[in-house]
């Protein structure tokens, strides 16, 4: 038995080396390979810091090294044997330490970013600009609209020129005594309608108050100014009493207000221009004869109706309007914005009620005359009849006219309505 032992142990021994031939030259051809690889790294210089590629070569050569000596050892298996810091077989894989394999990526991504440096005498020029056809559209459609801008700007003032409406601002301020108030109102109305010939309604102003304040005053002036800048034919002034004196006439003076109201608007549209009627002593005209002029102030009608003035002088709400502003005298507001909005909310409804057509008008309330006011009066009538106007005369005459007393102010009952009989009996 202890003969037969080393017959059993010997032929094992060439088993082994006749399996493992094939694995050694694969083993020397990975060598020759990593060796030819290490020669051409050193002649790229490469740095300092070891690349993943020289990490597993390595550990190649380290796996080499183990194999040899378990080809030489029987006592160590080969296939028991562990490897270096992988599995139990020989594999390819070999685990890199990945601080390493990051710090080369930044290094080599680095040497990517770096700027490039163009020879100094090579010139350099920046990217031609192509210029777009849209741009030269969008300057000339800017270009067109400036200039249509210019253009209705100055139509606006064509328009408010041929009307001269800055000397009828100064001709009213300089005749007209103790309504400012009512002569700017009026003033801006009549300049923001005329200032162009497109009116999507007619322009419909009232002038209320008690009797001798200056309505019919400032009716006359706006009547004469008119003619003056356009023609008689544009400017009608209908007296009610004048024109329509019997109430038994009221079909007549219908058709005849109707006739006259439709001829001017035809010829003022033909030459472009704006009619003026002013209407004066309207409470006194009949119902059916408010209801033919209101038609007339509706915006739906046709273009030449839509281009006129109306002004509507009455006596409607003017006890309204002194018991207002006797009662508030000592607020001293008879000339402030807010003060005549508190007298429109009060005499609205009184004029909607009289006649439903007051619903389209601009309300501008009159307000009552004070002392100094009527001695102005007095002393542009003696002016205009020639008289010599003595200040003590003036105020002697004054002084003879009815006055509301309150607050330390007086103001004329009647206005300035018995100054003209007054200085015809000089």
């Amino acid at each position: 038995m202890d003969g037969s032992q080393p017959h059993t142990e010997t032929p094992t021994a060439p088993k082994k080396i006749s399996l493992l031939s094939s694995p050694m030259r694969a083993v020397i051809r990975l060598r020759r390979k990593v060796q030819f690889l290490k020669k051409n790294r050193l002649h790229l210089n490469l740095p300092r810091e070891q690349s993943p590629e020289l990490v597993q070569t390595r550990l190649l050569q380290r796996q080499i090294s183990l194999s040899r000596t378990n080809l030489y050892n029987p006592s160590m298996s080969l296939f028991n044997q562990a490897p270096f810091n992988s599995s139990q077989y020989f594999t390819f894989d070999t685990s890199v330490d990945q601080s390493v394999v990051n710090k080369y990526k930044r290094k080599k991504s680095r040497r990517k970013s770096r700027v490039v440096l163009y020879p100094e005498s090579s010139k350099k020029y920046l990217p031609t600009e192509q210029k777009s056809k849209a741009k030269r559209c969008l300057l000339l459609l800017i270009g067109i609209i400036c200039f249509q801008i210019l253009n209705a700007i100055e139509n606006l003032d064509d328009n408010l020129q041929k009307y001269d409406l800055d000397g009828l601002e100064k001709t009213m301020h300089r005749e007209v005594f103790g309504q400012k108030v009512a002569v700017e109102r009026i003033m801006e109305l009549l300049k923001d309608y005329l200032a162009t010939h497109i009116h999507n309604k007619p322009l419909v102003i009232s002038f209320n108050g008690p009797t001798g304040v200056g309505k019919s005053h400032v009716g006359w002036l706006l009547a004469k100014h008119f003619r003056s800048v356009m023609d008689d034919d544009f400017v009608l002034q209908y007296f009610v009493m004048h024109h329509c004196p019997n109430k038994g006439a009221t079909p007549a003076c219908q058709s005849d207000l109707s006739e006259k109201i439709s001829e001017m608007v035809t010829r003022a549209e033909i030459e472009e221009k704006i009619p003026l009627f002013i209407l004066d002593e309207v409470e006194l005209m009949s119902p059916v004869l408010l209801d033919t002029l209101s038609r007339f102030f509706q915006p739906n009608q046709t273009n030449e109706f839509l281009n006129a003035v109306y002004i509507l002088i009455s006596n409607v709400g003017g006890s309204e309007i002194t018991t207002f502003v006797l009662q508030n005298v000592s607020t001293n507001l008879l000339h402030q914005q807010r003060k005549t909005d508190e007298l429109l909310y009060i005499i609205q409804p009184i004029l909607t009620h009289f006649h439903p057509l007051w619903k389209s008008a601009d309300i501008i309330p009159f307000g009552l005359l004070e002392k100094s006011h009527v001695i102005n009066c007095f002393l542009e009538e003696m002016m205009r009849e020639g008289l010599y106007p003595d200040q003590s005369h003036i105020e002697k005459l004054a002084s003879q006219l009815n006055y509301y007393t309150t607050g330390g102010r007086e103001y004329a009952i009647t206005g300035c309505k018995q100054v003209g009989a007054k200085v015809n009996l000089l």
